[in-house]
This record gives C-alpha cells, structure tokens and sequence, in this order.
C-alpha cells in the first residue's frame, strides 16, 4: 500500500466472524499516552527517549512495528514530535481514545460488508500513534492506523504546524465517518496484485469508495469526489492523457502539492467503479467483481473500464492513441549495433522523434556491468532539445554498451518515451 497524503483510514473490530478472537488493537494508543505523561515531566532529553522506548516502542504490537517500519519511525522521531507540537496532543488526546467506543458502530459495518460480499477474508487492525506524516497502510492481512492524524477534526489545534497540509486535513474529518473509513481501508487487505498504471490505481482506490457507499447507505463525504464531480469533463480529459502511465504523483497522495485538487484519482476511479456497478444486472457478482479485480493484469482492468462505459471510446482505442503520441528514438549515432567504430570517436547523440525536456535523463547499466560503459559525461541536448549528446571514452576492439531508460526522458508534452528499456551497443575496430 502506497503512502497516503489524502487520509484514508479503517476501524475494523471483526468478532462479527470469530468469537473467540478479538481483531482490534488499541494497547499502542494507551502505551503511547503513558509514555507521554512520563515525559511531560522531565527536561532531559535522552530520559525521554528511554521513555519512550520503554512505555512505547518496546511494548509495540506487531502493527506498531510494522507502521514504525513502513514510515522510518524511530524514538527520536516521537520525542521531537511531542516536544514540538504540545497544543495538538493535548488537542487530539481525547479522540484517540473514542476508538474503543466505536465497536458497535463498527462490527455493523463488517457485518454489512459481508452480506454483501461472503467471500470477505479475515483481516486485523492496529490503532497506534504515529509520526505525523501518515495516517494509514496497509502490510498483509493488517491495516496500520495513525490514530493521531486518523481522529483529528476539525475543532483540533493545528496553530503549531507550519505545514500546510497538516494545518487543512482535519477541516473534513468527522469520528461520525469511521464506518465508512473503516470499510474503504478493509476492502483494500481483500485486493489482489499491483498497478503499474494511473488507471489500475485509480481503480483500486476509488472501488475501495465505491463500497464504502454501499455498505454504509451513505454518499461518500471526500472532497476529491465533491470537487471531481464539478469539473467532470476536464479531470476525464486529463486522465485520457495519464491513465496509461505510471505517474502516479498527478493523481494520488499529493494533497501538499495538489490543494483542491489533490488525490483525483480516486474521484475517477470511484466513477469507474460506480458505472460497471449501476451497468450489471447482478449486483452481488458486481461486487465481487470490483473486490477481486486483479491490479496486475492490465486486460482485466481494461474490460472493466469498458464494462462500466465510463468512456466513449474502448479502453484498447485509447491505447493506441496514447502510443501514438509518445516519443521514440528515431537515430543514433554511431549507429546502434555498429561492429566497427572508431576508438577515437569522442560523441555519442541520441535524437528522439519530438522535442524533449532538457535535464531530464535515464540510463542504467547492461547486465555486462560498468566496464562495459562507453558514457563519461551527459553534455546536453542540442537541435532544439531532440538531440542529447554523451561524451564517451573508447578503446580499440572492444565492446560497449548501456541501457536508455524511459523512466526519466520526458517529452515537452509530458509523455515518457514508447520503449521502457533500449539497449545501446557497439564493438570498436583496431584504432
């Protein structure tokens, strides 16, 4: 699970499916405020960070571990946090600490979710406190909550945060929205393979909405879905452009970046998965069908898309149209797979089929390794930035070769080259 920017979270308590095991855990959350109360009362740093690590990280759940792993988290991490920031955890105390009042609420909405869906697998939730800078994951069969950032309203104290983001997340939140976010984040530890497209992504997050909705008989309270829902026309245009790449920043996790327009992926892919839901008969199997759609399989995802009609066009005939606006490499020279190029040869140029974004390159080295690169020195595009020129050091009778990669050649409209890997290769003569 990709990190989140937009917060996304889940509460799932599941003694509706074993009552012998409860599947809530909230120990973090009390160990947490435990080690802060010890802390208040003391000046030393490094007391603080024993403190810590005693009251809290030693006695973290194996979702704990798992969040701390994920988002780099660490003692000194917490004890900055809570030396920096005493008005928010005062602030937001009392909300973390609500989790354990919602279980009813929340074994309903689990019990809904498997009405609807039977086949609904087992899954485990941590409450814990976090680091400011992510709310939610998910790692296997377990969801991992910030209960910091997950409870936060919009009556909770942000005066000290300098980051924007932080500042404007809790506007939108409501503890009255826990089903509904508890579901979206449920549906995501059912979900199987992983994107390599915006689309596949856009899919995948929004579905998660999408059943959310039907579970909880509620429209979904998301500002991307408010804001998408009022610029339809120019956020469709906007993803034709993307959704066949893997530029994932555009679309998701970027409410620092984005503002308003921040995580419209999931607005996209609520839509998708709204249309195929409201265009099949069954919708019971319509469900299943958006639960168990594979991410890695792009044809599947692509028959979905067309399922829904959410475009005109079929998913295939966009394709085509995408690859027909990518660059490609149109000459090198010396040409590629040349059996005989001078040792004295100082250049190497690289042109591409439309104008490219200076600066921005990609090359990695071929399996044969680094005695096998020619390249010294990346000079720079020339012939109105279709031609990179690379400086390269020869030697007689010897082979060479490297790898372009498109993962960082950017057309001036934004495309990233048609092949993802082009082997360069050449042999030197005797001089």
């Amino acid at each position: 699970m990709k990190r989140f920017t937009t917060i996304i979270f889940s509460l799932v308590f599941v003694t509706a499916f074993s009552q012998k095991s409860t599947k809530i855990f909230t120990s973090d959350i009390d160990n947490f405020w435990m080690a802060y109360d010890s802390i208040q009362k003391t000046n030393d740093y490094s007391t603080k960070l024993d403190l810590i690590k005693r009251l809290y990280t030693d006695k973290a759940t194996k979702g704990l571990k798992a969040f701390m792993n994920a988002r780099d988290y660490n003692d000194s991490v917490y004890v900055k946090a809570i030396e920096k920031y005493p008005e928010f955890w005062n602030s937001v105390r009392p909300n973390t600490l609500t989790i354990k009042t919602k279980t009813k609420e929340l074994e309903a909405g689990v019990a809904r979710l498997k009405q609807l869906y039977p086949e609904l697998k087992d899954a485990e939730m941590y409450f814990t406190i976090g680091g400011l800078n992510a709310g939610g994951t998910v790692s296997g069969n377990m969801v991992l909550v910030g209960a910091e950032l997950a409870t936060g309203i919009g009556s909770t104290e942000v005066s000290e945060f300098k980051d924007e983001w932080l500042k404007g997340m809790f506007a939108n939140q409501s503890l009255d929205n826990i089903v509904s976010l508890n579901i979206h984040e449920y549906i995501h530890t059912q979900q199987n393979g992983n994107q390599n497209r915006v689309l596949n992504q856009a899919i995948k997050e929004g579905s998660c909405d999408l059943i959310a909705e039907l579970v909880t008989n509620e429209s979904a309270q998301r500002k991307y879905i408010s804001y998408g829902m009022a610029h339809e026309a120019e956020i469709k245009a906007r993803f034709k452009k993307e959704m066949f790449t893997g530029n994932l920043a555009n679309w998701f996790y970027n409410g620092r970046q984005k503002g308003e327009e921040a995580d419209l992926g999931y607005y996209v892919g609520y839509v998708i998965s709204k249309m195929y839901y409201q265009n099949t008969k069954d919708k019971k199997q319509a469900i299943k069908d958006i639960i168990e759609l594979n991410y890695s399989d792009n044809k599947a995802v692509d028959d979905f898309v067309d399922k829904s009609m959410f475009f005109k066009e079929k998913v295939g005939t966009l394709a085509k149209e995408y690859q027909n606006q990518l660059p490609y490499v149109v000459k090198i020279e010396p040409a590629n797979g040349s059996e005989d190029v001078s040792a004295d040869t100082k250049e190497l140029r690289i042109t591409f089929s439309q104008e490219m974004v200076p600066g921005k390159y990609s090359f990695n080295l071929s399996d044969k390794g680094k005695e096998y690169n020619p390249m010294t020195k990346i000079a720079g595009m020339e012939n109105n930035n279709k031609t990179l020129l690379v400086l390269v050091g020869l030697k007689p009778n010897k082979e060479y070769e490297f790898v372009l990669t498109n993962k960082g050649f950017i057309s001036k409209e934004g495309h990233l080259l048609k092949d993802e890997k082009l082997l360069i290769k050449f042999k030197t003569g005797n001089q």
